[in-house]
């Protein structure tokens, strides 16, 4: 048969679309309770797992539900995962069962442990951990008049309270921020989180110098050259950082920021940027 021009650029343009269409499918999207985003097609689902491929891919990828925080579907219905749900009796008992309340302050906001997490081996700091705690509390009383009503309560009470309900930056994410207004005795809680991973790249810097040697005619140039060539290893880091604000159990901001340097100290920048744009923050 023999296939015309017409409707051979017809059967392009037909490809092409169909192409499109399929690369611009909606995605699902499984967030994990490390705060990684993975977008994919979840296939099937279970008690314990839920398994997906990512796009462009047939193979499936399965997940243990204790990872996941939720998974927002492409239909527009998301789902929580309570990891509570999934316990065995043999397993400890969750801070949230040895809660004791303290007395509520009204208009006084805690910072939380802030989680300083590598991305690519899930292992948390604690001393960066304690570290970014304090560097937000002392942002946020360096800007009090900007927060007014509100005060900040004491880093120490805020620690010791947590300490004595068994929590710390390991399981704060692991908490409800019901639980936690209750046990901290506040009304407004900021929550933070750290993601890093350290990527590494080399410099290299030459230097010239030499001399040159004329003759007695002006013809004859004679040169002596050294070239010295230094390689640097350099270290990038890539953060993002996740900033949520809660007033009475409620949460009424939620950002996440990725910093434009990859210099070793550039989540504290986004964390300047992300508190000044919260709604707790007034410019004056």
């Amino acid at each position: 048969m023999k296939i015309t021009k017409p409707f051979l650029v017809l059967l392009v343009l037909l490809s092409a679309f169909v192409s499109f269409a399929q690369s611009g499918k909606k995605l699902d999207k499984i967030i994990k309770r490390d705060y990684q985003i993975i977008e994919c097609t979840v296939l099937k689902m279970s008690d314990k797992t839920v398994e997906y491929s990512l796009p462009g891919e047939t193979v499936q990828i399965s997940l243990d539900v204790s990872q996941i925080a939720k998974i927002d579907f492409a239909s527009g219905r998301s789902q929580t995962f309570d990891v509570s749900s999934n316990s065995n009796s043999t397993t400890q008992s969750s801070p949230s069962q040895n809660i004791v309340s303290a007395d509520k302050q009204h208009n006084t906001i805690a910072v939380l442990p802030i989680p300083y997490v590598n991305a690519d081996n899930q292992q948390g700091s604690e001393d960066m951990a304690k570290f970014a705690q304090n560097d937000l509390y002392n942002k946020l009383l360096d800007k009090s008049s900007n927060i007014f009503p509100l005060t900040v309560q004491d880093l120490r009470t805020t620690n010791s309270l947590l300490r004595k309900a068994g929590i710390d930056h390991n399981n704060i994410d692991e908490t409800p921020i019901e639980d936690l207004e209750k046990i901290l005795g506040v009304d407004n809680i900021v929550a933070a989180k750290v993601s890093y991973t350290i990527g590494t790249g080399t410099t290299a810097t030459t230097y010239n110098s030499g001399n040159a040697k004329v003759s007695n005619n002006n013809k004859k140039v004679t040169t002596n050259d050294i070239s010295t060539t230094t390689a640097n290893d350099q270290k990038y880091y890539y953060y993002t950082v996740y900033f949520d604000m809660y007033r009475n159990t409620d949460k009424i901001y939620s950002q996440t920021r990725k910093p434009l340097l990859a210099v070793k100290d550039g989540w504290m920048d986004s964390i300047s940027y992300l508190l000044k744009r919260s709604p707790i923050y007034v410019k004056k």
